[in-house]
């Protein structure tokens, strides 16, 4: 028995996630659409806006937006489960222990959050999610259609060449 737990402490309403699918399998650009949608349903059932994004092949990396930080992981467990539901990809042999948990061999059981906690912390991961495309694949975060880095450049946050001479 884990003794893992989340923490949704009061005032905050920023929150860093990471999802990652299960032996890193690179699904999900070639599945966007039904990742897509696997957002647009869970954003009709729960109230929370996403702030920042980059899909990446095989992970995730995104602030969301809560008033009060308390569903959001029921929020990451409607993504997984809408994605996986109509992928119908089942590449994976379930072990007993997956079944047992009615996973799909689709995601890692885990996911990774972090509380954002003031400016500072908000602006080091919004770096970090839109510096993701370059880390893995060695692409400017102008030319990866897979995040939100246009929609920083066009309020003033980011020039449109910030990776190619920050880092």
């Amino acid at each position: 028995m884990s003794n893992y737990r989340r923490y949704y402490l009061e005032g905050y309403s920023y929150v860093f996630i990471t999802i990652v699918t299960f032996n890193r399998a690179g699904i999900l650009i070639e599945n966007i659409d039904i990742l897509r949608d696997a957002f647009r349903k869970t954003k009709q059932k729960f109230n929370f806006e996403i702030v920042a994004i980059c899909v990446l092949y095989d992970h995730i990396h995104m602030i969301i937006r809560e008033n009060e930080l308390k569903n959001f992981s029921k929020i990451v467990g409607s993504i997984k489960k809408y994605f996986s539901y109509n992928l119908n990809l089942r590449k994976n042999k379930l072990t007993e222990s997956m079944q047992k948990r009615k996973e799909s061999g689709i995601w890692q059981r885990r996911f990774y959050d972090h509380i954002i906690r003031n400016d500072l912390d908000f602006e080091k991961h919004l770096n970090y999610i839109h510096y993701n495309s370059f880390k893995h694949y060695n692409i400017s975060p102008k030319n990866w259609m897979y995040s939100t880095f246009e929609k920083f450049v066009k309020l003033g946050f980011y020039n449109e060449n910030w990776c190619e001479y920050k880092f």
